[in-house]
């Protein structure tokens, strides 16, 4: 299908794509994560762009799947040549790709509270204090959907937000999480310890303990700090409990997305093993 420059059953766009058009927007590409946001059906969908040889990087299963989908979601596909694609997204990996679409759609925080509130004691919320690498803030959503976290809580200021860049790095997995933006994260916090949240944050110091040592059960908030700075002062002291984990090489930590991945893991590990040892109760 298209393997001969025929295109991909839309009109054929020969001329570079201009950026963004009267509407805005944002321009997701590579196969996944345009396969996630056409799947997940959040945002605005305007225009699809394949080009003739997307199936070196694509398989036809996943060609097929990308084209029902845009079809589905009333976008007519057009072919455009790599160099096409390059002048509009620049040095990225696109795998000859791309969607345009509306911005990504923020949720309010106290919807995404109510809905911790209806998955019971077992709801997890990942605040992000102030990362501002998109690649580490697309990995952190990529985990947070993998280990079932109910949403994640970033800043408005000083902070990566969900870019293409971001959607790219996980893999799609953004489209599908609720991603809460907020002008005070400390207030953000407080209102989830107030809706019966026990907030873990992971840092370095005195008073943090072995990060397979806390308990995870019931209503758990994580605390992923910043790359350099880790969690500031005023985060910290809205934690309930300060994990670590335990450095055995040369280097002194993790890298903020790693580290956040294994705690979240051994939450999930942990409730695991607590509902089979209720279960054979």
């Amino acid at each position: 299908m298209g393997r001969k420059g025929r295109g991909w059953g839309g009109q054929r766009r020969d001329a570079a794509p201009h950026v963004g058009g009267s509407r805005g927007g944002d321009w997701l590409y590579g196969r996944r994560p345009v396969i996630e946001a056409l799947r997940a059906g959040r945002r605005r969908f305007d225009e699809l762009l394949v080009s003739a040889t997307a199936h070196e990087d694509c398989s036809e299963e996943e060609l097929a799947e990308i084209l029902a989908l845009a079809r589905g979601a009333g976008v007519r596909p057009a072919t455009t040549d790599l160099k096409g694609l390059g002048d509009l997204l620049g040095p990225v990996n696109h795998q000859g790709v791309a969607l345009r679409c509306g911005q990504y759609q923020y949720a309010p925080l106290d919807e995404i509270l109510s809905d911790c509130g209806e998955e019971g004691e077992d709801a997890t919320l990942l605040f992000l204090d102030h990362i501002e690498d998109p690649q580490n803030l697309g990995s952190l959503l990529r985990s947070a959907d993998a280990f079932g976290a109910t949403g994640v809580v970033i800043p408005e200021d000083r902070a990566a937000a969900v870019t293409s860049a971001a959607v790219r790095a996980s893999a799609g997995a953004a489209e599908h999480m609720r991603v809460a933006r907020v002008v005070n994260l400390v207030r953000a916090i407080g209102e989830a310890k107030d809706a019966g949240f026990w907030i873990t944050g992971l840092d370095f110091g005195p008073d943090a303990r072995d990060y397979s040592e806390i308990d995870y059960s019931g209503r758990c908030g994580l605390v992923v700090g910043n790359e350099g700075r880790g969690v500031s002062r005023l985060v910290r002291e809205k934690c309930d409990f300060i994990a670590t984990l335990p450095m055995m090489g040369q280097v002194a930590s993790l890298n903020a997305a790693v580290a956040g991945a294994i705690v979240m893991s051994e939450a999930v590990r942990q409730r695991r093993a607590a509902s089979k040892a209720g279960g054979e109760r």
